[in-house]
């Protein structure tokens, strides 16, 4: 039976389009408000039950339309169980906190869909793209000339960046190729490489040091060595912030081993890459200029939204010698003035992120972006200041931007009963729902972490996070207080 529901044409016009984001910006200003006070997270099970069980949020599309409200009380609803990644509160992993004026970006560029794949198609929007990717190279230290794509993640733009490595250093028959990281690097660098075509033995894992990062004198003897058996080495991966404590690798030492050896030097700077806005950031990352490739997360250091990532080549050329396809005769008809795209990613069809960046940064200026990171450092030297007076607490030295990773202590414990009790303050705290945090394996060993990257955290939230752990920490059996708070950084 037709449903009464009057239901919104697929073209919409101007008043009905008015009418239905009017309630949609009334949904999102609500749910903004609330933000502050909403639960970091909400694993409960019971609700995640209720709501896959309610055949009213499940359903498979109908013949005939729903009312808006309905719907967006369904999106509400699924939205409110997991983590609250938009929070203050949210403090694991790596967060990405979601920039309200680049959402405003992408619905402008959802409405006007302009193709930028091909830059026939939009060439006054891929202009503007391609002078935020001057920007961003600038700020990497890079010449005008570098090339760049922005793509969906770090994950996308580290495979392109192997690609380019490997088409620029490598001959045909590449897999003799060796590439160079520590066991810090990110997961999707082992990745790229399976998915690049490479066999498992050519990612070589290089020792790192006391603070995790790579051993210059070890990738100097695993080079010579792996020469001297036949193989190719290529490429070095260095981090310029990792995600299990936001290390960063000698950058310089390794560029002039790259340089010796003539190898490509990579430089994974996704999480910690726009710290350079900042004086201290941009001291820490001396020699991320010198990189022949750099990726970056804007849905990280800028705030964006998910889905944001950006990979900086030194020489533009190698992004077309790695990724263009051959001439198809079906676009013959365009004339492209200017970077095609398609030529320089793994996509051909591409949403235009181009304008969620340059809205933001335009609109807020750039000083609002540094203001901000300065601010995620001072904090989390704050949350370092504070764990170190926990005489339960072991932290695993100063932050080096806005990461710091501890461990609970016990002086009569073995490192196993430490581990338990790590993973059950973790447990503890984000029971309470104020904050939420994350645990890694450093060395063998349980380790929670602290990661301050949200535009909406404030010193309210490191307070709550201190408060919280201070208050588990006590909580531990009798013997786990110790007895000197001098001792209390691994470092």
């Amino acid at each position: 039976m037709p449903s009464s529901v009057p239901e919104p044409p697929l073209d919409a016009a101007s008043a009905v389009f008015k009418e239905m984001m009017a309630e949609t910006t009334s949904f999102l200003a609500a749910f903004l408000d609330q933000l502050p006070q909403a639960p970091a997270s909400n694993p409960s099970a019971a609700e995640a039950h209720a709501f896959l069980a309610d055949p009213r949020n499940r359903a498979l599309p109908a013949e005939h339309g729903r009312p808006l409200s309905e719907l967006l009380a369904t999106i509400g609803a699924a939205a409110e169980i997991g983590l609250n990644t938009a929070g203050g509160g949210y403090l694991a992993f790596i967060p990405g906190s979601g920039l309200v004026t680049a959402a405003m970006a992408d619905l402008i560029s959802g409405v006007l869909n302009r193709y930028t794949g091909i830059a026939a198609g939009a060439p006054a929007l891929v202009a503007l793209e391609l002078d935020v990717i001057r920007w961003l190279a600038r700020l990497m230290g890079m010449p005008d000339d570098a090339g760049g794509i922005l793509t969906s993640g770090a994950s996308i733009a580290n495979l392109s960046a192997l690609l380019c490595a490997k088409t620029a250093c490598l001959p045909d028959d590449f897999r003799a190729g060796t590439i160079y990281a520590t066991d810090q690097a990110h997961h999707c660098i082992a990745k790229a490489l399976r998915l690049a075509g490479f066999p498992k033995d050519a990612l070589r894992l290089v020792p790192a040091d006391e603070r995790l990062r790579m051993d210059a004198n070890a990738l100097r003897l695993m080079i010579a060595a792996d020469r001297a058996r036949g193989r190719q080495p290529f490429c070095i991966v260095a981090n310029a912030g990792t995600t299990n404590t936001g290390a960063i690798d000698p950058l310089d030492t390794l560029a002039d081993i790259a340089r010796a050896h003539r190898l490509w030097f990579h430089v994974d700077a996704a999480y910690g890459g726009f710290f350079r806005l900042t004086d201290r950031g941009r001291q820490k990352m001396s020699g991320i200029e010198r990189a022949d490739s750099v990726v970056l997360d804007p849905h990280k250091g800028l705030f964006l939204p998910f889905g944001t990532g950006c990979l900086l080549v030194r020489d533009s050329t190698a992004l077309h010698r790695a990724h263009a396809g051959d001439d198809a005769a079906y676009l013959q008809d365009l004339d492209d003035a200017l970077v095609n795209f398609a030529d320089h990613s793994l996509e051909l069809t591409r949403p235009n992120r181009g304008l969620r960046l340059w809205l933001p940064l335009h609109l807020h200026g750039v000083a609002a972006f540094r203001s901000m990171l300065d601010e995620k450092i001072d904090l989390a030297e704050q949350a370092y200041r504070a764990l170190c007076g926990i005489p339960q607490i072991a932290v695993f030295g100063a932050p080096d931007l806005s990461i710091l990773a501890f461990r609970c202590r016990l002086p009569h414990g073995a490192a196993d009963a430490e581990d338990r009790a790590t993973m059950e303050l973790t447990r503890q705290v984000n029971a309470e729902g104020r904050v939420f945090l994350s645990t890694t394996r450093i060395g063998g060993r349980a380790m929670a972490r602290i990661a301050v990257l949200n535009h909406r955290t404030r010193t309210a939230d490191i307070l709550a996070a201190v408060d919280a752990i201070g208050r588990a920490a006590a909580a531990l059996p009798p013997d786990a207080a110790g007895s000197s708070t001098t001792a209390s950084s691994d470092r």
